[in-house]
């Protein structure tokens, strides 16, 4: 909770220092280039993060480093080849992503997808550890980092640099998080598994186990989480950078209600795969402690909040941050009972109801923004995560009747098997 707390306040502070000193068209094609690489990690990394929790927890320190080591290595270079094609594919069909181009283009969109690869793959190391504090470590610093690095490029530009904008702000998101996930690398396996080392000997024994993720796990978290990575990218492909500018920053600043849920679905997951007995009720009241605050106070003051970026940034995005606000509530349902149903080895129906809410989020998004501008991607956002919080109560109830039914025949039979002793 702490973790998600840090990143959704530095990150708010990062993008209004940038908001504020950079012109929107640069933010929006910075902001769009980081989508597209958080879009394309999502696609790559393999699932090995849910890997790491499900096996991690009693494994020996030669099958630790094993695992770690296969799902870094062979998450990075799938991450690598993904974001090249991409560089080469996406300009080609959606204009509005020229940007990508060219070496320059190309290269950036490696270096930020690697970067979310290797934080997203080090943070479910610590949480299959249900080590938080490190975790919660790992991303102040990465935050700080941000922050501070901006704060240097926007004073080397005051003093008379030519500085692309939309560069220095990608430099400064994706350098700090590629120099932590190094050091992590570094110092983390030891401290999480005494005698750990990563290494590339016998990682070939891994390649059987991230294909058999791929099928489980990592469709799962690719229709769960790859809806908020292409949203962005599909206001971008529909109006252009300025419009993705101000969608972006009323986004960014709903997702620390987004953040919430998977964080403590994930950690539901890490507990039960732990053998830890806890309910959803636990989880729920968790999720409804944390977001509730802040939830109404982003309805009754987003559009002051979105203020301090600009006043444009108001005008623009603020029935959109409410829109988003209001959708955290069904989020969370569908995030939780996901989670419930993975632990339980129900992946088929994890599977089919995160891809209802990503066909759904992402067909109204592409049908709605051209009528009404970044609005459209929230009501599409809202109805997404609305109809599978809905898909949620009807498979809980189906659920449930065939299990009263067959609680039914065993109460009977007993009757029955008593009376006949009689």
């Amino acid at each position: 909770m702490a973790t998600t707390v840090v990143n959704g306040g530095l990150g708010y502070l990062y993008w209004m220092v940038a908001a504020r000193c950079v012109p929107a068209s640069e933010v929006g094609t910075a902001t769009a280039l980081i989508s597209a690489a958080t879009a394309v990690s999502m696609v790559a990394n393999l699932g090995a993060g849910h890997m790491f929790i499900q096996r991690l927890p009693g494994s020996d320190a030669g099958a630790w480093s094993r695992i770690v080591s296969g799902g870094l290595v062979f998450g990075t270079a799938a991450t690598v080849v993904a974001a090249v094609a991409a560089a080469l594919v996406v300009p080609a069909v959606a204009e509005n992503f020229g940007f990508l181009a060219g070496v320059p283009g190309a290269a950036a969109l490696v270096c930020a997808a690697v970067a979310v690869t290797g934080t997203t793959l080090l943070d479910n190391v610590y949480v299959a550890h249900r080590a938080g504090h490190g975790m919660l470590v790992r991303n102040l610093v990465v935050a700080a980092g941000k922050i501070v690095t901006l704060l240097v490029i926007l004073v080397a530009g005051s003093q008379g640099a030519r500085l692309d904008w939309a560069g220095a702000v990608l430099i400064s998101w994706t350098l700090p998080s590629l120099l932590v996930s190094a050091l992590t690398v570094v110092i983390g396996p030891h401290r999480l598994r005494p005698g750990a080392r990563l290494r590339l000997a016998g990682i070939r024994a891994e390649l059987p186990r991230l294909r058999a993720a791929v099928t489980g796990h990592h469709l799962i978290n690719l229709t769960q989480a790859g809806p908020a990575a292409l949203l962005p990218v599909l206001v971008t492909a529909r109006l252009g950078s300025d419009a993705n500018a101000h969608f972006y920053l009323a986004w960014m600043t709903a997702a620390m209600l987004f953040m919430v849920s998977p964080a403590v679905a994930s950690a539901l997951y890490a507990e039960r795969t732990n053998a830890a007995p806890v309910g959803l009720t636990r989880a729920a009241a968790v999720v409804l402690a944390v977001v509730g605050v802040p939830a109404v106070v982003l309805l009754g003051a987003g559009d002051a909040i979105l203020g301090m970026f600009s006043a444009g940034y108001a005008d623009e995005g603020g029935l959109l941050l409410k829109l988003l606000v209001v959708a955290a509530l069904p989020d969370a349902v569908t995030n939780l009972a996901v989670a419930h149903w993975r632990s339980r080895g129900d992946f088929r129906r994890c599977r089919r109801l995160n891809a209802v809410r990503a066909v759904s989020c992402l067909f109204l998004a592409w049908s709605l923004l051209p009528v009404w501008g970044v609005t459209g991607a929230g009501v599409a956002w809202l109805a997404g995560q609305t109809a599978s919080a809905l898909l949620v109560g009807v498979l809980a109830t189906v659920r449930r009747a065939p299990d009263r039914g067959r609680r039914d025949a065993v109460v009977e039979g007993d009757v029955r098997t008593s009376a006949g002793l009689t």
